[in-house]
C-alpha cells in the first residue's frame, strides 16, 4: 500500500501521535510518505502526485482536512482524517477514534463512503479566492471567535473557543441578505452559518437532522443580539441528543439550499472550518455533492448507510 501523510506541524495537539500511527501501519512492501508543513508550504503542493497513492492521511485540524479533501475532490482517493487539531469536529461527526493504533487499523479495512463538500468563494483585496470546507463556513460571531481563539489555542487547547466566546458577549448585529438558490431572504442577527456536517460536540448538533450526503447545505442564521440569548438554543440542542427535541427556539432560523450568496450590513468577518480568512462579507458557498471520499469505521459505515 502506498500512503501519503500530510502533517500539519502547527496543529493543536503536537504530541507526535502521527509517528506512532506510521509505525503501527507499516508492513512489508508498504511505502509511507510523510510531508510536513508549519503553514509555510501550501498543502496543495503536497498533492500534485496524488495519483501515486492509494490513500491520503490528513493529520491536523478541520482546516487541514478540508484543504486536503478539496484538493482531492472528485478523485475518489480516500482520505483518513487524523485528528491532531484543537477541535477536530469532523472526527467527532464521524464518531472516529483518536488513538493512533485504532486509526491505523481503519486504513486496512474496506469502509469508504463519499460525502458532500462545501466550496466557499470570496474576495481578498479584489482578488477572487476559493476554498473548500467540510464542516462549517460562516460570517459574524463564529468568525470572531475563531480569530480571537488563535492566540489562545497553545495555552488553553479546546477551551480557547470558550474563552473567545466569553470575551465577546455583545457581538456585532447585522442585517443579512441571503440568496438561497433563487430565493432571497432578509434577516438580522449576529452570524450566518453554512453547514455540511452539523455536530459540534459528541451527540450535540446545531441542526436537527443533518445529512452530509444529501447534496444540500444547511443555513443557520443566529438571530440573537448577545450570547446570553443563545443559551436556550444550546440547551435545546443538548436535550435533542436522542432526537426527541427538534426545536431550536426562535434564536435560530434555518434553511436548506444548494448554494448561497451572503451580503451583510455592516460587513462581517468570514471563516471556514475554523480558519479565519482575514476578510469580510460578501461570500458565496455551494455544495459539491459526494465530492469527498472518507475512510470510516465499520460502525459508522453501517450507521450512515442505514440512516
Amino acid at each position: 500500500m502506498n500512503v501519503l501523510i500530510v502533517n500539519n506541524l502547527g496543529a493543536g495537539l503536537r504530541d507526535g501521535a502521527i509517528f506512532d500511527f506510521m509505525r503501527t501501519l507499516s508492513t512489508d512492501g508498504d511505502q509511507i510518505v510523510i510531508r510536513n508543513t508549519d503553514g509555510t508550504t501550501p498543502i496543495e503542493s503536497f498533492l500534485e502526485d496524488r495519483d501515486s497513492y492509494d490513500l491520503v492521511v490528513a493529520a491536523g485540524g478541520d482546516g487541514t482536512v478540508s484543504t486536503v479533501l478539496y484538493a482531492l475532490r472528485n478523485t475518489g482517493i480516500p482520505v483518513l482524517p487524523f485528528p491532531a487539531g484543537t477541535g477536530n469536529l469532523l472526527a467527532t461527526n464521524l464518531d472516529q477514534p483518536d488513538e493512533p493504533f485504532a486509526l491505523a487499523k481503519m486504513v486496512r479495512m474496506p469502509y469508504r463512503l463519499n460525502f458532500d463538500l462545501g466550496e466557499l468563494s470570496y474576495e481578498d483585496n479584489g482578488s477572487p479566492i476559493t476554498k473548500g470546507f467540510v464542516m462549517i463556513a460562516g460570517a459574524g460571531y463564529d468568525a470572531s471567535i475563531m480569530e480571537s481563539s488563535e492566540r489562545l489555542k497553545e495555552t488553553l487547547g479546546p477551551m480557547a473557543y470558550v474563552a473567545a466566546a466569553l470575551g465577546n458577549p455583545n457581538p456585532t448585529v447585522a442585517r443579512f441578505t441571503l440568496t438561497l438558490d433563487n430565493k432571497v431572504v432578509q434577516s438580522e442577527g449576529i452570524a450566518v452559518l453554512v453547514l455540511n456536517f452539523a455536530k459540534v460536540y459528541p451527540d450535540i448538533s446545531i441542526t436537527h437532522a443533518n445529512d452530509a450526503r444529501d447534496g444540500l447545505l444547511e443555513i443557520v442564521v443566529i438571530k440573537t443580539h448577545n450570547t446570553v440569548e443563545l443559551l436556550p438554543a444550546f440547551i435545546a440542542a443538548f436535550l435533542d441528543r436522542a432526537g426527541g427535541f427538534p426545536g431550536r427556539t426562535n434564536a435560530l432560523e434555518m434553511y436548506t439550499s444548494k448554494s448561497i450568496h451572503v451580503e451583510t450590513d455592516p460587513p462581517l468577518r468570514i471563516q471556514y472550518d475554523g480558519e479565519p480568512t482575514g476578510t469580510t462579507t460578501p461570500f458565496t458557498a455551494r455544495i459539491l455533492p459526494h465530492a469527498a471520499t472518507l475512510v470510516l469505521t465499520e460502525a459508522e459505515y453501517t450507521r450512515t448507510l442505514d440512516a
